[in-house]
């Protein structure tokens, strides 16, 4: 009786055809909480460098200005404003494929510069 409770394959069928969608709509799921962690984690770290370098004056490449011109010449203000792109992992094969792209997180960060005395 054990072996054929083994051999016996009703509702296989029915259990694939339920189960793929519901593993493609979990890694969907997954894919979105990954892209929005990684885009979080990604802005923090460029604001948090764009502040630390607008107070100390550092600059570096790729790193951008803009001014702010103000009525009162000596109070007028710099922005500097620090991109970062960083590359997404796909959890659903063939999503890059299916987009035309690689799954990119791209995020700006700006800061007030201080003036040096």
């Amino acid at each position: 009786m054990l072996h054929k409770f083994f051999k016996d394959e009703n509702g296989s069928a029915e259990s694939a055809m339920v189960l793929i969608p519901v593993i493609f709509l979990f890694l969907c799921s997954m894919q979105l909480i990954t892209a929005i962690f990684y885009r979080n984690v990604e802005l923090r770290d460029v604001q948090s460098q764009a502040s630390t370098r607008a107070i100390s004056g550092e600059v570096a490449t790729g790193d951008a200005f803009i001014s702010i011109p103000s009525p009162d010449r000596f109070q007028d203000l710099k922005l500097l404003i620090i991109s970062k792109r960083r590359e997404i992992p796909t959890l659903v094969p063939g999503l890059g494929k299916l987009l035309g792209h690689a799954l990119e997180s791209d995020v700006t960060g700006i800061a007030v510069v201080e003036q040096q005395p």
